[in-house]
């Protein structure tokens, strides 16, 4: 799936797409991507995020559902780095992230609720490839995200541009 999108566009499309009513930063050179979803539900822990982006990402998006936490990061420029390496289009994360200025120069995209320096555990405590829901949507693994600058649209097949 090409970037080559608008969420607008889109939702004209497809009228009845759900959009996600959170709103998020964008971090990252990559303002638009999109691909199919993989999921990962955690608290205050990256450890899961961190194997998890280690992993081929084949134009996948993670969406992470950290409770919308701001107490610690669970995303960094190492993870990120790490993502954008291994073919992921980008990750939603509901929660903050650190390391914005260094993410910020990445061909990477990222959305999330905020920033805060402090590091996650690492235990690795979580669920992966689980729905998650949050901003009035839900995220299913194996269904198809859209973000750009207008926000994150989230449909069970491809919407096919007219």
């Amino acid at each position: 799936m090409t970037a080559d999108f608008a969420t607008a566009d889109l939702i004209d499309l497809a009228p009845d797409t759900p959009s996600c009513e959170t709103d998020f930063k964008s971090y990252g050179r990559r303002r638009r991507f999109c691909g199919r979803i993989r999921t990962i539900r955690c608290h205050q822990d990256n450890g899961l995020i961190k194997a998890l982006m280690n992993t081929p990402g084949n134009g996948q998006v993670l969406v992470v559902d950290g409770g919308g936490s701001r107490y610690s990061a669970l995303m960094g420029d190492m993870i990120a780095d790490a993502a954008r390496q291994n073919g992921w289009a980008g990750a939603v994360i509901f929660g903050v992230i650190r390391d914005s200025v260094a993410i910020d120069q990445m061909d990477f995209g990222i959305k999330a609720l905020g920033t805060n320096p402090k590091k996650s555990g690492k235990s690795g405590v979580g669920e992966s490839d689980v729905s998650v829901s949050f901003g009035n949507l839900t995220f299913t693994p194996g269904h198809y995200l859209y973000s750009d600058e207008d926000g994150i649209l989230v449909s069970p097949e491809p919407i096919e541009a007219a």
